[in-house]
């Protein structure tokens, strides 16, 4: 046992070790304040009641149709990158921004239009109850027009990562954040009524911030204040982006906006994004209907899981940026022929990764009521999560290896069996399994959670089996 926890704990390669950590913590930084975002939005939405959490829950999960995109470009972008940056060609890793770019700018704007004219027939299709139905609506439409601005922030994401200087990722993502978080709570509740909600905030009285909003004349639009503040941060990600890539050190260093577009270049990228784009859009999916079966059950349910999902985001962005590290490393010791070094990246990466969710769940066991407090004070809305967070606890162990070797095949160029493994299991097992469990069996919200858990552990060991397999260590790009 002292043996096991000492592997767990200790590093194997202590260089590498550091190398995955040091780049990892500005990604963690700037994931922990989105965290924070996140965590501020549900707070503040919660304040208004059980079906404005309901609504800004279903509009969440279905912007996450274009968002899941947009990951698939990052990592398109990020593993073509890391592979170039470690074969010393530069210039090509300046090639591949402007490729991802392109792409990102124009499916990004497509899926935005479609989007935003679709999302009254997707809420309907979710939920039956007026007073949610308008609210959500609202929600979904500006955020979509926001989704297509993150879209193209992913792709500059990519490219900073695989270039090892993922504090731009931090920065970035610290200042939209902070911007965001200003604008939520004078558009949500507006000077009227701001004062009174910082006065009675989780943290205590901090009425005292209120004259951080005095200078203007904020409007109280509730949930629709939300998705505006969401929306003004992701153009701000996409200005600072911008900015950062004209800095001399990239014009320089990466030719970047040199050389046109390479359609060698942008056809690995998408080689490398399409499966996964395809994986993110049908787990995505999945996951709207996992809203539906929740809408089914009941609205004090969906506020629930909305809830809890936060608290997921919550327990795996921090895990993401050792995914992120692991995924840069990868593809840049295959670019040097090195193998194993990119095998090490992944067992060191795995253990930070493990170490941190392993964390989160131990607090979600122990504490899931303060916690769930944090966010809501209505009762009903607790209750109904209290065992949701503690099944989360429970797969926060598992999740962690799962998702981090996900990014490791990415770096390594392999995403198609994370894509055929993880859609195979979510239609086949997860979706099913929620609306039997749930709705057949009556076993109420604890059902789909019950089937989530099943479905992230068997894909775990999917994923593990390929990465022991080590077929990924002969892939080109």
């Amino acid at each position: 046992m002292i043996t096991t926890l000492r592997r767990i704990i200790l590093p194997a390669d202590p260089a590498v070790s550091r190398r995955v950590f040091t780049l990892a913590f500005p990604i963690i930084l700037g994931n922990l304040s989105r965290v924070l975002m996140n965590v501020v939005d549900v707070a503040m939405v919660g304040r208004l009641g059980a079906k404005s959490l309901a609504a800004v829950g279903l509009g969440a999960v279905l912007i996450w149709t274009i968002l899941s995109i947009g990951i698939a470009f990052r990592t398109g972008v990020q593993t073509v990158t890391s592979r170039r940056y470690g074969q010393k060609r530069f210039n090509d890793c300046g090639l591949a921004l402007n490729s991802g770019l392109a792409l990102a700018s124009i499916v990004g704007v497509i899926l935005a239009i479609m989007g935003y004219k679709m999302a009254g027939v997707a809420i309907r299709f979710l939920i039956d109850d007026p007073v949610v139905i308008p609210l959500a609506l609202v929600y979904t439409q500006w955020s979509f027009v926001g989704a297509a601005c993150i879209t193209i922030g992913y792709a500059f994401q990519g490219f900073y990562n695989g270039v090892e200087r993922t504090r731009i990722h931090m920065e970035v993502t610290i200042v939209s954040n902070i911007l965001n978080i200003y604008l939520d709570a004078g558009l949500i509740f507006g000077n009227a009524r701001l004062t009174e909600m910082l006065a009675s905030s989780p943290l205590g009285d901090i009425s005292f911030l209120s004259v951080l909003w005095s200078p203007f004349d904020f409007p109280a639009l509730g949930v629709e204040g939300a998705a505006i503040a969401t929306l003004c941060a992701a153009v701000w990600m996409i200005i600072h982006y911008t900015l950062r890539s004209f800095s001399q050190e990239f014009r320089t260093n990466y030719s970047t906006y040199k050389g046109g577009f390479n359609r060698e270049t942008l056809k690995k990228e998408v080689e490398v994004a399409a499966p996964q784009g395809f994986q993110e859009v049908g787990v995505t999916i999945v996951y709207v209907l996992f809203f539906k079966i929740i809408g089914m059950i009941g609205t004090v349910e969906v506020a629930a899981t909305e809830v809890v999902f936060t608290l997921a985001m919550a327990s795996f962005l921090p895990a993401i940026g050792f995914g992120v590290a692991c995924a840069t490393l990868v593809g840049k010791a295959l670019g040097e022929k090195d193998p194993e070094r990119a095998a090490v990246s992944m067992l060191e990466s795995v253990r930070w990764s493990v170490i941190f969710m392993g964390t989160m769940g131990i607090l979600f066991l122990l504490f899931p009521r303060p916690i769930l407090l944090i966010f809501t004070n209505d009762r009903e809305v607790i209750e109904m999560g209290l065992v949701a967070l503690r099944i989360l606890g429970v797969v926060q162990f598992f999740d962690a290896v799962g998702m981090t070797l996900w990014f490791a095949l990415s770096g390594a160029g392999n995403t198609l069996f994370p894509a055929i493994i993880d859609l195979s299991l979510s239609w086949g097992i997860f979706l099913p399994g929620s609306y039997l469990l749930g709705i057949v069996f009556g076993y109420g919200l604890i059902g789909p959670w019950l089937a989530f858990s099943i479905y992230l552990f068997l894909y775990a060991i999917c994923i593990t089996w390929k990465i022991l397999k080590g077929d990924w260590k002969e892939i080109e790009i």
